[in-house]
């Protein structure tokens, strides 16, 4: 017979283990407004932080403006560290409702997030380091998720595919075109010397890869019929070159597969990009 004042199944349960049951609901919910955009909470939180961003990437332009900077130094610092301290309980905020902090910390979010708080601590050791403050924008790239333009996130990872996959040829033609700026360059020295402004084999490379580019600038050019001949056939050559990569590309983009993703993000690792019908983070095989 149990003792009267026994504790009974439920209340046994309770004692021990709801303060780490109500830290993981906590948790859960902390992940849910901070990294997912599906419910009221988490697309308000990040359209603010959105608004954050752009405000702080307008107040690095004003800085630069010498005008402005001398008029309103005290006015951009106070916002300046304001933003920051705003931004760092944020970060720290997503490595707490993470299962693996790690694996943010070390993602392209992540180190992007760390990168826009740094700038700002760092400049009390090196004056100027917060006009580095502009890779702040670089988290605009949440947009996408926040007002769930999922289909631009599909096609980024197609294009992303497609350049990855045809990575061993796009090496090897841009170590073909090396090649033969190195023996262009390397021509034009002997065709027209330093008297017609090509005073090295580098400086004729240079030429080489503006002509090549279609770029043009002007600043040397060939005085000999010789080297005029020449150029003009390294300028045919260049539209040929220019063709390549592009058609590369573009064949390994119609052979990749177009499967939709969703914007759930992984509460354990916070990886982003999985398909739709997805149940299981394909990263580290947390449930989604």
């Amino acid at each position: 017979m149990r003792p009267p004042h026994s504790p009974t199944t439920s209340e046994s349960q309770l004692s021990p283990e709801a303060p780490g049951e109500n830290r993981s609901a906590w948790r859960r919910r902390l992940h849910e407004i901070i990294f997912e955009a599906d419910t009221p909470a988490g697309k308000l939180f990040d359209v603010l932080l959105i608004a954050l961003i752009v405000l702080s990437v307008i107040v690095v332009f004003l800085e630069s403006v010498p005008d402005l900077r001398e008029r309103n130094a005290l006015a951009f610092r106070i916002v300046e560290w304001l933003l920051t301290l705003l931004f760092s309980a944020e970060y720290a905020l997503r490595l707490v409702c993470v299962g693996h902090p790690w694996r943010y910390a070390v993602s392209f979010y992540g180190i992007v997030d760390l990168l826009a708080i740094l700038p700002t601590y760092l400049s009390l050791l090196v004056p100027g380091m917060q006009s580095l403050m502009v890779i702040r924008a670089l988290r605009l790239l949440r947009v996408f998720r926040v007002f769930k333009m999922a289909r631009y996130l599909r096609e980024g990872r197609v294009l992303a595919t497609a350049i990855w996959s045809t990575r061993r040829k796009i090496i090897v033609f841009l170590l073909t075109v090396l090649t033969l700026v190195t023996i262009i360059g390397a021509l034009m020295y002997l065709i027209e010397g330093e008297k017609n402004g090509f005073d090295s084999i580098p400086r004729g490379m240079y030429w080489a890869i503006v002509t090549l580019t279609t770029v043009g600038y002007g600043d040397i050019s060939p005085h000999t019929w010789v080297g005029q001949l020449f150029a003009s056939l390294v300028m045919i050559m260049g539209y040929g070159i220019i063709a390549v990569p592009t058609g590369i590309v573009t064949v390994a983009l119609s052979r990749a597969g177009e499967q939709p993703i969703s914007t759930q993000v992984c509460p354990a690792c916070a990886a982003e990009g999985h398909d739709a019908d997805a149940r299981y983070c394909k990263y580290c095989g947390a449930g989604l």
